[in-house]
């Protein structure tokens, strides 16, 4: 573990792998990008440092020695420590990601992965999680502010004779929690049992499709094209993804 304290603008990651040619080439790679870097090889030592060492991102695999990613997760979230959890996982493991994004993960990669891809994944929920306290989010022509509840939609400038700038756009409740959920965790992937329970409240009377349904809706006052969406993706055999960069 490197010891050196990290500088006010300097970002810090925690690489949990016990593959040692993985680690070493993660830390490499990171330590060029300037990160501070610590490592762990087993669930135990991840947890103490996790739980002694801030740090803005950490990168968790799964199959490992002593606590499994899975409980080392499940840990860190029940300490409410909120830092970015990016799984490295085997490829085809559809289940083990769901249960990871269900005990708190925020996305995924698969291995092999592109380091450049996982380098501009970090960069992102970084920042994202920098401004997670923002009372208004924009996206497209969108703008969603949390404190009034309202989503509004640019008007282009040939149509501002005729209409307002910002055209007020209607939503159900649960569309406005959906999308005001979606916006919070831009980038992160999210499956349907996740949103069910954050826009539903475990509501007995509802499902999975019922998510889908609300996705369905939502697409078709914020896509340009609800059949190819540009906001709200798809992600095979997990949930969805709300794209905004």
């Amino acid at each position: 573990m490197t010891e050196a304290p990290t500088p006010s603008d300097q970002h810090s990651v925690l690489i949990i792998e016990d593959d040692s040619a993985i680690i070493r080439g993660l830390k490499d790679s990171y330590s060029r990008k300037k990160y501070q870097v610590y490592t762990a090889m087993d669930g135990e030592q991840a947890l103490e440092i996790a739980f002694s060492t801030p740090v803005d991102l950490i990168l968790l695999d799964i199959m490992l020695p002593k606590i499994n990613g899975f409980d080392v997760c499940a840990q860190i979230r029940e300490a409410q420590i909120d830092t970015p959890i990016i799984m490295l996982t085997a490829k085809g493991h559809e289940d083990d990601i769901v249960r990871g994004l269900n005990l708190g993960a925020d996305d995924y990669v698969t291995k092999p992965f592109s380091i450049n891809q996982l380098h501009a994944r970090s960069q992102a929920f970084i920042r994202r999680h920098a401004k997670s306290q923002t009372h208004s989010y924009h996206f497209g022509d969108f703008n969603l502010c949390t404190q009034t509840h309202r989503l509004t939609r640019h008007i282009s400038q040939e149509r501002q004779e005729k209409q307002e700038t910002q055209a007020p756009i209607k939503l159900t409740p649960k569309e406005y929690n959906m999308l005001a959920f979606f916006l919070s965790r831009a980038g992160h992937a999210l499956t349907r049992e996740t949103l069910l329970n954050a826009v539903w409240r475990n509501s007995l009377l509802t499902t999975e499709r019922s998510v889908d349904r609300c996705v369905t809706t939502l697409r078709k006052k914020i896509e340009t094209n609800p059949r190819s969406p540009k906001f709200i993706q798809s992600i095979r055999d997990v949930g969805y993804r709300f794209v905004i960069d």
